[in-house]
């Protein structure tokens, strides 16, 4: 079945997201994060591209661009092979990383650009990683709102908001939805299915909170059971486990 074309943007603005394959885990260390900045920094100088806002989690990354002389597919399959490469290398790993090609979405008017430029920063405090957007450091967050210097950026976004009050908008109130890692359908089950995978997986030693775990076995159970299409609510409800503590089993932010 041939692949649906990408949508394009009259402003030539994106918002792109790229997640690890099968959900997993891609930025383990500071230098993983850095290498993947580092990469964009070098292809967007190289291909002619702006960063207006950016934020790397731990299994997936979220950017909005504009692009310059390049699409966007010519942008990410350089940027794509050249952090897969040098990845790969470092854990001694072959085959993909990034699941599937990237996905996108066009950015066609200032409005939607601020709500994605928001919607963008505030991952890591959505995902409860954090309770203000510039406490986390791998988002153009610190650049805007406390003026640190990075990948970003900013001129764009700046102007937009000229004497509004960015960083009340950036900390407002919203619900803002955008291009998300869990937009993709799975298979739902039922109770009955979800009782018995989490017993095959845990075995009769509920609830599972409070008992002494292994972290990293846990999350991978609890990765391996939302794969098998157990959701967030039931592993809560039949579990124990905190909605939290599941999110970021899912997000596996380092």
């Amino acid at each position: 079945m041939p692949r649906k074309a990408r949508e394009k943007s009259s402003q030539k603005t994106y918002h792109v997201m790229l997640r690890g394959i099968n959900r997993q885990k891609i930025f383990y260390e500071e230098e993983d994060f850095k290498h993947f900045e580092a990469v964009i920094r070098r292809y967007k100088i190289k291909l002619g591209f702006e960063v207006l806002a950016y934020c790397i989690m731990g299994n997936h990354v979220h950017l909005l661009i504009r692009e310059g002389d390049e699409p966007i597919g010519t942008i990410f399959r350089h940027v794509g092979s050249s952090f897969v490469y040098w990845y790969n290398l470092k854990y001694q790993r072959i085959g993909h990383l990034f699941q599937d090609r990237f996905r996108s979405e066009p950015v066609n008017d200032e409005a939607y650009l601020i709500t994605v430029f928001r919607y963008i920063l505030n991952n890591p405090v959505k995902a409860g990683l954090c309770t203000r957007a510039e406490d986390y450091i791998h988002s153009s967050a610190r650049e805007y709102l406390l003026g640190i210097e990075g990948i970003t950026d900013k001129e764009l976004i700046c102007s937009v908001f000229k004497d509004k009050k960015m960083k009340e908008y950036i900390c407002g109130e919203n619900s803002d939805k955008c291009l998300d890692v869990d937009e993709e359908v799975k298979a739902k089950c039922t109770d009955e299915v979800a009782n018995r995978l989490i017993l095959r997986e845990f075995g009769n030693d509920m609830p599972v909170i409070g008992k002494t775990t292994n972290h990293t076995v846990l999350d991978m159970s609890i990765r391996k059971l939302s794969a098998a299409g157990v959701s967030i609510r039931q592993l809560n409800r039949l579990t124990g486990l905190s909605r939290k503590m599941i999110r970021n089993a899912l997000e596996q932010i380092g």
